[in-house]
């Protein structure tokens, strides 16, 4: 079965050529709405939310990208700020019907020679954009520093594991919470304030294993240690949960949340709980106000 997935900015050429084919002119922001509703709105919902680092919607961030590309290659041009027409080439283009190899090979041409890194050497261009290159590269540093946060994890004592989860779930906004006695807690090792005057509790059970899976034996006991006054209860571990333990917490009259390693990783990623910010990076982009407002 074929992978559906969200086009490559270069995949838009032939999209937003035919939108500006008629030769009207159209704001940016329309363009990038109607070649989505025209050409993408069939997509599954789950990839047209998907965003940029940033927080971009990312198809409207390849069509954008694609527009720019289109521009600089001659294929459109902007005849007021934040409007875009199409030109004679662009118009040729998309009469022919261009491939989009054949399309894209064109469009990058404008890099040479003009456009070339201070070295002589002409800038190479695939089928990701600039802002798929950066969002690649987060990905890759965030998940080795995930990778190494859960083999911290695996290796600290297991009863400071235990309060890096009582930590996690305060910076998570829940209420102040109360570490158990470290010996005769009946499985239980912290109890967390869903409310700030204490009326609803979460019971906390973490178990700090390097391969060992989480059972249904340890589930069941986890049940039976929680009181009368709570029905809720978070289950974590470093490893994971085998699925007679899922369905024991599945099918338990308590609502019991059970968190792998994978899970908790992402939340202390997200968090800042564990790391700190090594590097801060700045995109900038052309104030446009700036040239059309005169100032001095």
């Amino acid at each position: 079965m074929e992978t559906v997935d969200l086009p490559k900015f270069n995949e838009t050429f032939g999209p937003i050529l035919q939108v500006l084919s008629d030769g009207k002119i159209l704001k940016g922001r329309e363009l990038l709405g109607v070649v989505e509703e025209r050409f993408y709105s069939n997509l599954p919902v789950e990839l047209l939310q998907r965003t940029t680092k940033s927080g971009e919607r990312l198809i409207e961030n390849r069509i954008a990208w694609g527009k720019s590309y289109l521009k600089k290659g001659g294929l459109v041009h902007y005849p007021q700020r934040g409007q875009v027409q199409i030109t004679d080439k662009g118009k040729e283009a998309a009469a022919q019907g261009v491939g989009l190899e054949q399309l894209h090979s064109n469009v990058i041409s404008f890099y040479e020679p003009e456009n070339t890194r201070r070295t002589g050497s002409s800038i190479a261009v695939g089928a990701d954009s600039p802002q798929d290159l950066i969002d690649a590269g987060f990905e890759q540093i965030e998940s080795e520093v995930k990778d190494e946060l859960l083999s911290k994890l695996k290796e600290i004592d297991p009863y400071r594991f235990e309060t890096i989860i009582l930590i996690l779930l305060k910076k998570m906004g829940y209420g102040d919470f109360i570490e158990t006695a470290k010996s005769g807690d009946g499985g239980i090792d912290g109890i967390i304030n869903e409310d700030q005057l204490g009326l609803e509790k979460i019971y906390i059970q973490a178990k700090r294993f390097t391969q060992n899976k989480v059972r249904e034996t340890d589930i069941r006991n986890f049940i039976g240690a929680m009181s009368g006054d709570t029905r809720k209860g978070i289950f974590v571990t470093t490893s994971s949960f085998d699925q007679k333990a899922v369905k024991k917490a599945h099918d338990a009259h308590h609502t019991i949340v059970l968190l792998d390693g994978e899970g908790l990783v992402d939340l202390m990623h997200k968090f800042n709980v564990g790391v700190q910010i090594k590097n801060s990076y700045e995109v900038k982009a052309v104030d446009s106000d700036f040239f059309d407002s005169g100032e001095v």
